[in-house]
């Protein structure tokens, strides 16, 4: 496993959140992931990398993400930008800024909703950042406390209002198991996650649900929306994914204690998904990841 240092953030128990704003720094920087949400706008910042658990993009002019998961590895890397103007606000807050009760009331539903996504990294679209632009530049200028965390809780809310923002992360690598209100898919999904790494024929899991396999077929994509040899390879997938982070395996390794038999096999679907191969992959990451 990669070594890990702990690394105190600037949010202290009686803050609502903590912002900061830099500019041209995003230096070369370590994976790292926290227990504190955060709210990352970057502005000129056109060809830099962006990394959050096993999503890689090259981001545009202006990237708005918000990360909610504690496991959640994330990171803004130069890459290929080459902007002297870019401009970055770093929003720090806990997640018990919204105590449940609150959180629950009708007029936040929108915001729960959002950040339970956030699990995995949202990022949000150009309208929405054009929308919230003006409240996150002046959201460090304003002196009441009070009135910032309003304003901070109109960004929010802003946000959550975008149908068009992205979800990063594979739930996997994210370590975030995906709900379904349905006790056979959970029945489905636990046997997965115990058997993965062996051969999993459909006979056996309509069995544990008690259906035909052309019924439990039918069912599984019905609910999930999609075949369960897909939901086979994704889970597949992204549990190398995180043991290509998390280890030193020799890819082989990795590509047979994930279940697939064949290692051509393995690598050609692997970039497939990834666009990129599992060595690229791990290259990616060859850097020392701190927890913060």
């Amino acid at each position: 496993m990669d070594r890990t240092s702990q690394v105190i953030t600037q949010l202290s128990d009686s803050d609502c959140f903590y912002i900061s704003e830099r500019y041209n720094k995003l230096l070369p920087y370590p994976v790292h992931c926290h227990a504190e949400y955060e709210l990352n706008f970057t502005e000129h910042g056109k060809g830099a990398r962006r990394i959050v658990g096993d999503s890689t993009e090259v981001i545009g002019d202006y990237d708005l993400v918000l990360m909610t998961g504690k496991d959640l590895e994330h990171v803004w890397e130069r890459y290929e930008c080459f902007s002297t103007d870019v401009r970055e606000i770093t929003i720090h807050f806990s997640s018990d800024l919204f105590f449940k009760s609150f959180l629950h009331k009708t007029h936040f539903h929108s915001i729960q909703v959002m950040l339970e996504r956030a699990q995995r990294g949202l990022s949000f679209s150009e309208t929405a950042i054009r929308r919230v632009y003006s409240l996150l530049s002046n959201l460090s200028s304003e002196k009441r406390g009070f009135y910032a965390v309003i304003q901070f809780m109109t960004i929010l809310y802003e946000l959550s209002l975008d149908e068009d923002a992205k979800v990063l992360s594979s739930s996997s690598f994210a370590r975030i198991r995906h709900q379904v209100d349905s006790d056979r898919i959970n029945k489905v999904q636990d046997y997965v996650g115990s058997h993965y790494n062996e051969e999993i024929r459909l006979s056996v899991l309509a069995d544990i649900v008690g259906m035909t396999t052309v019924s439990f077929s039918r069912f599984f994509k019905q609910v999930t929306g999609q075949t369960f040899s897909d939901y086979l390879i994704s889970f597949r997938l992204e549990s190398a994914s995180r043991m290509l982070v998390d280890s030193h395996l020799a890819i082989a390794d990795i590509c047979y204690d994930c279940g697939f038999n064949n290692l051509s096999n393995f690598n050609r679907i692997f970039k497939k998904y990834k666009k990129c191969s599992p060595k690229e992959y791990r290259e990616n990451y060859k850097k020392q990841k701190i927890v913060i």
